[in-house]
């Protein structure tokens, strides 16, 4: 395995969504590089430390989200000239993401007080009743002609859908959740899978109308879901909970068809490649280098090898006693 040069990045770096570019934030300055080269193509300097980077839908466009200023910019991979900049004053931004179209923006203000909805056409802003949470519990439907947004009003958690084409409220649904914690689309947006926070094991299942089609809940005496995936057809549904087992559920009944447990060695399927990464010397060195080494930094180099099945995967049991444990099925 081969790896490029590094490069400084003080966020997570981002590829486009055609895979030629990959952005990356260096405090106030974003950098975008060609994939196949790492070329400089562009940089550009904002106002304030980048806080989240985002790429259109288009590729055309990404945006950054200034928070501690409480702005966005948005630049143009085509055009450097082209520049665009929001302000939501006193509200402040915490949370900004793209609308389906490549050309609106979905801004959410402090303490989830407002959510607006601003287009790069028009110049046209639209405000929505704020969200429960930031940067989760809203999404957009696969046809990108819905969203749906988790609200919280009066101690009770609320289901809103709203039409991406005016931003008109389709449906608002009360919840008979908890405390709701996220949402996902199945894909062919007809239906939504809503899960509690972890101190209850409960997932409803809404239709894109906001009616309820079905409940499941596991047990009731531990820490409950961490997170769904939806199969292709959208005729399973994977919940991921704390105690380490997926179950997978019918579109029927709601109620599980298979038990998957993680557990350990891994000896299936025989076709599956474990690999495992060994850290190595530099080169070949004497024995007087070796002591050398050893005794200033040490200078390795890490490459992967295929391990033959039965492979035994170590864990390391986490706190209990902290907030957020890592526990559970945490990707699917």
């Amino acid at each position: 395995m081969d790896f490029s040069e590094s490069y400084r990045a003080s966020l997570l770096p981002a590829y486009s969504p055609d895979g030629r570019y990959i952005a990356a934030a260096v405090e106030y300055r974003l950098v975008i590089r060609e994939v196949d080269s790492l070329k400089v193509v562009q940089i550009y300097s904002c106002l304030d430390k980048i806080s989240r980077i985002e790429w259109s839908a288009s590729g055309k466009y990404i945006v950054c989200g200034l928070y501690a200023r409480g702005i966005v910019q948005v630049w143009s991979v085509d055009d450097p000239e082209w520049t665009c900049k929001i302000d939501e004053g006193p509200a402040g931004i915490k949370y900004v993401t793209w609308a389906p179209d490549g050309l609106s923006m979905l801004l959410i203000a402090d303490f989830c007080v407002r959510m607006t909805v601003w287009s790069l056409v028009d110049r046209k802003c639209t405000y929505l009743p704020g969200p429960k949470h930031i940067g989760r519990g809203l999404a957009f439907s696969p046809k990108a002609d819905q969203l749906a947004v988790l609200e919280r009003k009066d101690c009770k958690d609320r289901l809103a859908i709203y039409s991406t084409s005016n931003w008109e409220l389709q449906s608002r649904t009360q919840l008979a959740s908890m405390d709701a914690a996220d949402l996902s689309w199945s894909p062919d947006s007809s239906k939504l899978a809503i899960w509690d926070s972890c101190l209850c094991y409960k997932l409803l299942i809404h239709a894109a109308d906001g009616s309820n089609v079905g409940t499941y809940s596991a047990y009731n005496d531990g820490l409950g879901v961490r997170g769904v995936q939806w199969s292709p057809g959208g005729d399973l549904l994977a919940v991921g909970s704390y105690d380490q087992v997926v179950r997978v559920l019918n579109n029927i009944t709601w109620q599980p068809l298979l038990e998957c447990h993680h557990g350990s060695p891994v000896d299936e399927p025989a076709e599956v490649a474990v690999y495992q990464e060994v850290e190595e010397a530099r080169g070949v060195l004497a024995p007087v280098q070796v002591q050398q080494q050893q005794q200033t930094k040490r200078e390795t180099r890490a490459r992967y090898l295929v391990s033959p099945l039965p492979v035994d995967v170590t864990s390391i049991a986490p706190p209990t006693n902290k907030a957020n444990p890592k526990l559970g099925i945490s990707v699917m």
